[in-house]
């Protein structure tokens, strides 16, 4: 290596340890989650939060696929500190008033959780640990994987809605989508594996329409779209006159979490570009094929992530209610 080479790539190993250096800041206060954190405190949560999910998913079906979505999109601002929990307040406008967020519901589901929990004992858990445990209810009881949830997270104090720009969008490229994942120190097999999570829910034609109109200067449909399933949305969502809340489900199974979503893939009938684009890296490629493949693989990876993405913590409060701060 010359001495040149040797800066260079002092200068990218520095600029890498810089940028994990603010990230941790951002998305850790550094304190560490357990599995028995309320062993003592609150040993029936578990039972609780699930009697909550069950109830309410026995009325709506597609309360797991909201439950599931609502933690990324908790997770993915401020760690998982239940910040897209807070209503918005006076001139502040929060997380769940957001351009991607306003699709989200469910919440009362959370509320009874916490009512519940707060019966029980009092003052004690947080927000964010009960959101935690509630998707993971919401997975397990659409026929998914169940995993141990480690636990110890605090309520953040600050939700704004020009943060959601964060999420990653279903507009976003492999090396967008691979940027997103990894300020969250998430690699490209967690990308792969909680991308998953899109075998639940409906999406509406707003996520997708960039596929079906004026793709690009030389085509009018992606071309990575499977022309029979891209006339099939195109009939759902025509370029003018639609139906308000016009959309689809995201896998045929959309109450079941399943591999299906890995195998629509795989015949290019991903619902977003952000789905699609996977197949553009060998690595990712070969990730979805290994999902598509095999379930238990996907279920192991999914659980294993699912744990890695809910441990980015970052919140200050144990909030009485979940839609305001203390």
């Amino acid at each position: 290596m010359t001495g040149r080479q040797k800066r260079e790539h002092t200068q990218i190993v520095m600029a890498a340890f810089l940028n994990l250096i603010i990230l941790f800041s951002v998305f850790s206060t550094g304190k560490s989650l357990s599995l028995n954190y309320y062993e003592k405190t609150c040993p029936k949560l578990e039972c609780i939060v699930a009697k909550a999910v069950k109830d309410a998913t026995a009325k709506d079906k597609t309360v797991p696929a909201a439950l599931l979505r609502m933690h990324f999109h908790d997770c993915f601002i401020r760690g998982c500190d239940a910040s897209v929990l807070l209503n918005s307040k006076g001139n502040n406008k929060a997380e769940k008033d957001g351009p991607p967020n306003v699709s989200l519901h469910a919440f009362y589901v959370i509320d009874a959780a916490k009512k519940a929990v707060e019966s029980s004992c009092p003052g004690v858990v947080s927000c964010a640990d009960i959101l935690a445990l509630a998707a993971r209810d919401a997975v397990y009881l659409s026929g998914g994987p169940r995993w141990d949830v480690p636990k110890g997270r605090k309520d953040g104090r600050t939700s704004k809605a020009s943060e959601t720009i964060q999420l990653p969008a279903p507009t976003f490229n492999l090396s967008q989508l691979r940027q997103s994942f990894s300020q969250r120190g998430l690699s490209g097999e967690d990308l792969v594996a909680l991308s998953g999570g899109h075998t639940l829910g409906f999406s509406h034609c707003s996520s997708f329409k960039n596929r079906i109109h004026n793709f690009d200067a030389t085509h009018d449909v992606d071309p990575s779209l499977n022309p029979s399933f891209a006339a099939k949305l195109k009939s759902i969502c025509p370029l003018k006159s639609q139906a308000k809340n016009a959309g689809t489900t995201m896998d045929p199974s959309t109450t079941t979490f399943d591999n299906t979503y890995y195998k629509l893939i795989l015949q290019q009938k991903g619902l977003f570009s952000s789905d699609q684009v996977l197949l553009d890296n060998p690595d990712t490629k070969n990730l979805v094929t290994k999902y598509a493949t095999s379930q238990k693989a996907f279920f192991e990876a999914f659980a294993k992530s699912m744990v890695k993405m809910g441990s980015i913590n970052g919140g200050q409060e144990v909030r009485k209610d979940c839609r305001v701060i203390n």
